[in-house]
């Protein structure tokens, strides 16, 4: 019997991760032959390829001739950049201009994934063509990824977004739905930062984005250059932390909320919230409210099952 095998055609790197799972669904469901590549996690569900490895990239890229490629994959977590900054730097920088040279070669619109920590997050909220100015490294490597992949092809797209969470697979994927046990475990106390303004995504919404981004693409070649997505709930990680007690009617009197401004780690911008008018006067974009995200993501995580029984049934 025939398969009705989708026309339009779309390679996403990163798939094993949690943006690129969700942007592989979201191309998978939406009438897209949609073909996912990973590198530790891949098998048996998408494809092993190391992005490091040219002749590899090349030839996934000349067999399958995808129309958009959605480039999720990168070293994002900011410590890591700190030390392992040449690895970083090869998969953030060098296999992102490769990338981009190999899809100018088929004709393929490549989407960038980036990062609102490209600026410093003194003078928010931040315009594509305000002049970046990163505090750390992780920052500065998807800067230069950034430069790397419009040198390499003028035609592709940069999509910067900030802190993001979704359906995780451990808590540790995302950096708010670590938090939750902390949360849960409220017989000790926690510190938690109320410094650092964040806007949290919901990776479904980014999805959505590439894919809008993709389709109006195909019907008008100037959508190209540097975009920007972001949640628009202003929290920080304290008010995330409540926030999450809240949607699970859980305490957060255990919960401290601590001013300063953190010193330990790589330096994080106070408030690097980005202008997300360019998508949105394109019609382009959707968020989903951060206690109706939050809960749909982190309820297989809740410790005590009584809960889930009275919400679910």
């Amino acid at each position: 019997e025939d398969v009705d095998i989708p026309s339009r055609r779309v390679l996403i790197t990163g798939a094993t991760g949690l943006l690129g799972r969700a942007v592989f669904k979201e191309f998978n469901e939406n009438n897209w032959n949609a073909v996912g590549c990973g590198y530790r996690r891949a098998q048996p569900r998408f494809e092993q390829i190391n992005l490091l490895d040219p002749i590899a990239v090349h030839d996934i890229i000349h067999d399958f001739q995808p129309h958009v490629i959605v480039h999720c994959a990168a070293e994002r977590r900011p410590d890591v950049v700190e030390s392992q900054p040449d690895a970083a730097s090869q998969l953030n920088v060098a296999a992102s201009g490769n990338l981009a040279r190999e899809a100018a070669g088929v004709g393929a619109f490549l989407i960038y994934i980036s990062t609102d920590y490209v600026f410093d997050g003194t003078s928010p909220p931040y315009k594509e063509t305000d002049i970046p100015n990163p505090l750390n490294l992780y920052g500065k490597t998807k800067l230069e990824g950034e430069k790397a992949v419009l040198e390499n092809n003028e035609d592709a797209a940069v999509l910067r977004i900030p802190v993001l969470y979704g359906e995780v697979e451990r808590l540790e994927e995302s950096a708010v739905t670590v938090m939750f046990d902390k949360v849960q475990f409220s017989n000790k106390s926690a510190n938690m930062d109320h410094w650092q303004q964040r806007f949290p995504t919901n990776v479904k919404d980014v999805a959505t984005v590439c894919r809008q981004l993709s389709e109006k693409r195909m019907l008008d070649p100037s959508v190209k250059g540097t975009f920007h997505w972001s949640g628009n709930e202003q929290m920080t990680k304290y008010e995330m932390a409540c926030a999450i007690a809240d949607a699970f009617n859980l305490p957060s009197s255990h919960l401290r909320p601590i001013t300063d401004c953190p010193v330990v780690g790589a330096l994080r911008p106070r408030n690097a919230q980005l202008d997300c008018s360019k998508l949105e006067m394109l019609g382009i974009g959707q968020r989903t409210p951060f206690r109706a995200g939050i809960k749909e993501s982190l309820w297989p995580f809740l410790v005590d099952k009584r809960w889930r029984q009275t919400v679910f049934h």
